[in-house]
């Protein structure tokens, strides 16, 4: 089954970036040279997007790829496909990675049985909100969008996987 997406890295030291393109490549299986520019959020390190298209179940590869490089922030996301949610996976230095189901049209997607859990342990009004702000993936969010605005109008790169 053929899936598509997109990988944001949001901020990357320059010298981690060849690594990036390595740990891209490796993964979709061509080489991988992504249009790196400056994150006007944090100046000094750089950024890039592209868009992919391979196997279903990419986006988790390419995340656990980059994940070896603790200092660098993403995003990468799988369309949903026939049968098959999308989802979304980000990673924060200091927060780790926090992974989640996509709808269509990007809502996220909690199973009731997630939200019973929360609901069950939640001792008060606060315990459920920090509960539920933990399976939307809030605290990712809030790191993440400064760097999500300082890219936006960037240079995307379109990378297809070899079959």
């Amino acid at each position: 089954m053929q899936a598509r997406g997109v990988l944001y890295v949001h901020s990357c030291p320059a010298a981690v970036c060849p690594h990036i393109e390595w740990a891209v490549a490796r993964v979709l299986g061509i080489p991988a040279r992504l249009e790196w520019s400056a994150q006007g959020a944090d100046p000094g390190v750089l950024r890039a997007q592209c868009e992919w298209s391979g196997k279903a179940g990419t986006a988790g590869e390419l995340a656990s790829a980059l994940r070896t490089w603790g200092m660098i922030r993403f995003e990468v996301t799988e369309d949903p496909g026939h049968g098959a949610d999308g989802e979304r996976i980000a990673h924060v230095p200091g927060h780790g990675t926090h992974r989640t189901a996509m709808s269509a049209n990007g809502d996220v997607l909690i199973s009731e049985d997630r939200i019973r859990s929360v609901m069950a342990q939640a001792r008060n009004y606060d315990a459920l909100k920090h509960g539920l702000d933990k399976l939307l993936g809030s605290a990712w969010d809030a790191e993440l969008e400064p760097y999500r605005h300082a890219g936006e109008g960037a240079t995307v790169s379109w990378l297809q996987q070899v079959s």
